[in-house]
């Protein structure tokens, strides 16, 4: 039953001509009067299914099919000037080609379409010995008409396709630009570790020379091994150098400079504030030493919540709050802007954001606040963290 409904639904504008084709037959074999065509009821039955034929070829020659039916039509008007106006079904499928004549892809096709239907109505009405002037122009505007319907139907399709394909091709877009930035985040945040531990490893390996020159009595064997700490940590320091200074880039020299941390954040604040944004930082607890990983990370989530703020949102004033807790660092980032319509409201920032906290096991939340505004919300777990 289903693959009959799927075979109808495909032919479903044959099956329409099929049965104009019989409802004109037996609209011409019964017709009496002097209304009736002047051909004789076979001819004349044989005429109409010839003038409706081409339109069962709608599907693979739409323009072929409109203007084949249509000249077809005012061809046979020739023959018979009654036969064309007599039959309803014509009449109606005249309006289908019409429409389908409009809705041709091509533009030119389009064109020409209207100059066949316009001209094969004024003919047919021309040849029709019952036809009064205004005929032969309301008719072909009445045919006209319907042919607009199929210009604008095509538009309609076409800017229905044209919208279609622009949000798959911003959505592909924002889809390589969040991966971009994920990336991009990657890398920063790998640069960024190896400056923490090139730093640690430099601290061991001075620790291990002074030591190693301070002991007067220790047996060879512990100097050698002494020794061969400290050439280590050198090797493993030149190496890891090297390979941070193939990850930056030509331009990142600044970047050169200690890694932030919360420390710094009253100078980052007041960047913000400079730049037009209220921010009001709450630190809940004691602060104390955070490890050097967490402390960086800490201060990339503040900075990406206010630039975040800066550039989405459109808020006047900015809460920060810090939660110091034995366990944990709770970063809270909420603003009194409208909110995100849709989506995380961050944009491809969250990504970065969310491969920070991953690092060490952490929640990230962005969300429209109850009380209004988008809130940013992570917790850094500190167990395991280094401390």
């Amino acid at each position: 039953m289903t693959e009959i409904w799927l075979t109808a639904r495909r032919h479903a504008f044959a099956i329409l001509v099929a049965l104009a084709m019989v409802a004109a037959v037996v609209q011409v074999t019964s017709a009496t009067g002097p209304d009736a065509p002047d051909l004789r009821p076979g001819v004349a039955s044989l005429a109409a299914v010839v003038i409706l034929a081409p339109l069962l070829a709608y599907r693979r020659h739409p323009f072929a099919a409109g203007a084949g039916m249509w000249l077809l039509a005012a061809a046979v008007s020739f023959a018979d000037g009654r036969l064309v106006v007599f039959v309803s079904s014509i009449y109606l499928a005249g309006l289908a080609a019409a429409f389908v004549l409009g809705d041709d892809a091509d533009p030119a096709h389009a064109r020409l379409g209207l100059a066949v239907v316009v001209g094969s109505a004024a003919v047919v009405m021309l040849n029709d010995p019952g036809h009064v002037a205004r005929d032969v122009v309301v008719i072909p505007a009445i045919f006209g008409i319907a042919w607009v319907a199929g210009t604008a139907h095509r538009n309609r399709t076409a800017q229905a396709v044209a919208a279609e394909e622009r949000a798959e091709h911003a959505e592909r877009e924002r889809e390589s630009a969040a991966r971009l930035a994920v990336a991009e985040e990657r890398v920063r945040v790998a640069r960024e570790l190896h400056d923490i531990v090139a730093h640690a490893v430099t601290v061991m390996v001075l620790h291990t020379g002074a030591v190693r020159h301070r002991l007067r009595d220790v047996s060879a064997d512990d100097a050698e091994a002494l020794r061969s700490v400290e050439q280590t940590g050198r090797t493993a320091l030149a190496e890891m150098r090297r390979m941070v200074g193939a990850m930056r880039q030509p331009d990142e020299a600044a970047e050169l400079a200690p890694a932030p941390g919360l420390a710094q954040l009253d100078g980052l604040l007041d960047q913000v504030r400079g730049a037009g944004l209220a921010v009001v930082l709450h630190v809940d607890g004691e602060p104390f030493p955070l490890p050097e990983g967490i402390d960086l990370s800490a201060y990339r989530i503040v900075q990406e919540g206010l630039t975040n703020t800066l550039k989405h949102t459109g808020a006047g004033q900015v809460d920060v709050r810090i939660r110091y807790a034995p366990s944990e660092l709770r970063i809270d980032v909420h603003d009194d802007g409208p909110g995100s319509n849709g989506g995380d409201g961050l944009g491809h920032g969250l990504a970065g954001v969310r491969e920070r906290v991953a690092m060490f096991g952490g929640e990230v939340e962005a969300v429209n606040a109850e009380g209004g505004g988008f809130l940013l919300r992570t917790r850094l777990p500190l167990a395991g963290a280094g401390r």
